[in-house]
Parts: structure tokens; sequence; C-alpha cells
């Protein structure tokens, strides 16, 4: 799920080995558009689930050389590198089971009690398949995680306040991080 289309697996597997030596991990990427000017979406983080500006600028640089030189996209194209945002889409394994307690939505490539989307709050991970509490229903479900083709948490109070929380402790630990190196 990090990468939709064949071309688009293909380059998570060139730049892999980049982002992980450079710290981060690939949430997801997308490369986009028709015959004019493509776009590249690199979605990273680092392994704690951290991503800021001059994250995404080191790792862009890093991307850019392994690009340049391996010339895998055919025409102009343009690079963007961001954080997956506090509304991420969810593409790993892991990631189901950090944001269990969370609402989400999945689509699946395939029916599923007779249907492809499912809503609700995340349950964790029981093997290779995700626990999702489903809205409206008393059991919790398990879907293969191989089925899932797209998921993405949902925008709520209690998301947002977790993202404000993240950003309140790192503002925290850089200005602690600042006064350290005053003194």
């Amino acid at each position: 799920m990090r990468g939709k289309t064949a071309e688009d697996r293909s380059l998570v597997e060139l730049l892999d080995p980049v982002v992980e030596a450079a710290g981060y991990e690939i949430v997801r990427l997308r490369l986009m558009g028709g015959e004019q000017t493509r776009r590249l979406q690199i979605m990273a983080e680092t392994p704690q689930g951290d991503m800021n500006v001059e994250d995404c600028a080191r790792l862009s640089r890093a991307v850019s050389e392994v690009l340049d030189a391996a010339d895998p996209i055919k025409g102009e194209y343009v690079l963007e590198v961001s954080s997956p945002g506090v509304d991420r889409p969810l593409t790993r394994l892991k990631d189901f089971d950090t944001y269990e307690g969370f609402e989400a939505r999945l689509e699946l490539d395939r029916m599923a009690e007779g249907r492809k989307r499912f809503k609700g709050v995340l349950a964790g991970v029981e093997g290779d398949a995700v626990a999702i509490d489903l809205e409206g229903e008393e059991e919790t479900a398990l879907i293969p995680f191989a089925w899932v083709i797209d998921a993405k948490l949902v925008l709520n109070d209690k998301l947002m306040k977790r993202g404000a929380d993240e950003r309140a402790q790192r503002l925290a630990a850089d200005t602690q991080q600042s006064s350290d190196d005053e003194d």
C-alpha cells in the first residue's frame, strides 16, 4: 500500500534503502499526473513518527541525488516530500497498531460481508489482519491486511488532540534542547 501502481512500488524499492539510511521511513509514495509535468509525492517520517520541515528538506536532498543518478522517471516531474499529516494514510501493518483506538476508514480490493468500505475504531493487529470495531456493530472484524487498498485516519477531535499533544511535546523538547545548548 505504500506504493499503489507498479511504478510506485518500483520507486519504493529504489528509494527505501536511501530513506532508511537517512533515518526515515516511507509512509506512502505516489507518482501522479499525466503527460505534462508529473508529481512524485513522498510522505515520510522518522521511526518515532516525527517529520518537520528540516527533515523534509534533508530527505528531499538525499532522494534527489538517487533519482538524478538512476533517472527512473521518464520526463519531467516535481518532487514533493512531506509528513503524513494528522489524518494520515495507514499503509503499513504497524500503523494500525500505532493508531489503535482511533477512527479509520478502510477500503478493500474485494467484497467482504457484502461491502468494500468499512469505518470504525481501530482495535490493533492480530497476525496479518487488521482489527476494527465497526461502526454500528458489536463484534470486532478481522480484515486481512493484504485486502486493504486504502486506509486513512478520520479527522476528529480525538485525533486533533493527539496531534496537538505531540506538537506540544516536540516544542517542549526543542525548548529544553535550546536551553541546554545555551548552558
